[in-house]
């Protein structure tokens, strides 16, 4: 069958559609993204702006043809953090029902843990033994480990680069050098948050991989040295705690409109770049491993994964 995800995220709205049946490997057959930001456009009283509704209607209306013209069997829609956190997010939810028609379903931040978990879980298979995985977005940080393919321990924090960028670093989203300080600041208050989540998934047992996912930690892994996008997804990519603190190193005294004209760098989020790679270090930190494997799947698969397994009855 032909699934189509739209994927309301704290930066984008994300639509891939693929070809897929349970036991065989979902097939993309297109893939479309709108820069939303709903994230900034959360105001000091908790709610989305109209600007941001706006944006987002207009998004779901564009996604749902794209989604008609290429005959999707079913549309799977979701959001996470931006709107999940919105004291008006069910009103704006609401809204989007009626006049587009489209059901966005909030995941939560555990919901999302585990999905990403099984997304991971299936493309390492069962030879990865213990499974740890990390993945950063824009609101939140995912955290999960376990030997199934449903985690004993999965965990959610706000600990987004985003986030983190509005909160620590808010000169380098126009386009500045990040403060030094306000860095270190941040990798303070990373530990601190760390400290409980990252003792429960020691507690859980040593892993046997540990794996990333998300756009964050694979463009780090980029400016670390790992192959680029073009070279296939089955490329092994790795990301050290040693080519981290490099990366940190460099990204911290670099304007983010330069870093945005690097290879591998999304020219829209080369502002969240150094806070998500001093979230990356703390994350890696707090569950006291020194590399990480990159993961192409992710929450979108994930989400197409579970619809199949429901869909033959597993």
């Amino acid at each position: 069958m032909r699934l189509g995800v739209l994927d309301v995220g704290s930066n984008s709205l994300h639509l891939l559609v693929v070809d897929a049946h349970r036991g065989a490997h979902p097939t993309p057959m297109h893939d479309d993204s709108w820069l939303l930001r709903l994230s900034e456009h959360v105001g000091d009283d908790g709610r989305l702006s109209k600007a941001g509704e706006k944006a987002l209607l207009h998004a779901v209306q564009q996604a749902k043809r794209q989604a008609a013209d290429r005959h999707c069997d079913e549309l799977l829609a979701f959001v996470t953090s931006a709107i999940r956190e919105a004291d008006n997010g069910s009103a704006v939810l609401r809204r989007v029902r009626e006049q587009t028609g489209v059901d966005l379903q909030v995941l939560s931040g555990e919901d999302e843990a585990r999905l990403t978990f099984l997304a991971v879980r299936r493309w390492f298979g069962w030879s990865a033994g213990r499974l740890l995985v990390l993945d950063i977005g824009g609101g939140s940080l995912e955290l999960a480990t376990g030997v199934d393919e449903d985690p004993d321990v999965a965990l959610s924090v706000p600990l987004g680069a985003g986030r983190m960028t509005r909160r620590f670093l808010p000169q380098a989203q126009t386009g500045g050098r990040p403060d030094l300080a306000a860095l270190d600041a941040l990798a303070e208050h990373a530990d601190d948050v760390l400290a409980s989540p990252g003792r429960k998934l020691r507690g859980a047992g040593a892993p046997d991989l540990v794996a990333a996912t998300s756009k964050t930690f694979r463009t780090l892994a980029r400016l670390a040295g790992a192959a680029p996008y073009a070279a296939g997804l089955r490329v092994p990519r790795e990301l050290t705690d040693i080519g981290l603190s490099q990366v940190i190193g460099f990204v911290s005294r670099i304007e983010s409109a330069a870093l945005a004209e690097l290879q591998g760098v999304s020219v829209q989020r080369a502002h969240q770049v150094p806070a998500g790679a001093v979230v990356a270090q703390a994350a890696m930190r707090a569950v006291d491993v020194p590399c990480v494997r990159i993961c192409p799947w992710a929450l979108r698969e994930g989400v197409i994964l579970r619809r199949l397994d429901q869909l033959e009855g597993a």
